[in-house]
């Protein structure tokens, strides 16, 4: 699906942060950069791939559109995103769908790993609400407007 300008359909995004406010905060920031996306969140590793395997709670296509992007926090309960990554990339049905990952973390082992695991882009959550707000707009540039993604 490729974007082009005016375009009014919203773009499938699929969070996995475990911190409600972190998960508030994207949503608010994607709502301040006028990013128009239709977000979905899960809580951890395990429910993400519950989420692209639609099963439990999200057998439903409605409950589980297909992400374009999904944006992946490492540090998480049941399974961190780290070994989310790996499953994901290692799956030929679910490798094609970019995986940007938004975490606390800065170090450059961490950066290294996610890499070598297969991870599209390596962002550090910034620290204030408005670098929160521009790095959704640079996603949304990059990812919904320049990039030609998988269908």
């Amino acid at each position: 699906m490729t974007r082009h300008a005016g375009r009014s359909a919203a773009f499938t995004v699929l969070m996995a942060d475990d911190d409600p406010d972190d998960r508030f905060l994207a949503r608010e920031a994607l709502d301040e950069a006028r990013v128009n996306t239709d977000l979905h969140f899960v809580n951890d590793g395990k429910a993400l791939l519950d989420y692209l395997h639609r099963r439990g709670e999200y057998e439903r296509d409605e409950a589980a559109p297909r992400p374009c992007l999904i944006l992946l926090d490492l540090n998480m309960p049941k399974m961190d995103g780290r070994e989310a990554l790996r499953q994901i990339k290692a799956d030929p049905a679910l490798r094609r769908i970019p995986i940007v990952i938004l975490t606390t973390s800065s170090l450059e082992d961490d950066v290294r790993r996610c890499y070598d695991l297969g991870a599209n882009a390596y962002v550090t959550k910034p620290m204030s609400f408005d670098g929160l707000v521009e790095v959704m707009r640079t996603l949304d540039a990059f990812w919904f407007n320049i990039v030609k993604l998988p269908v």
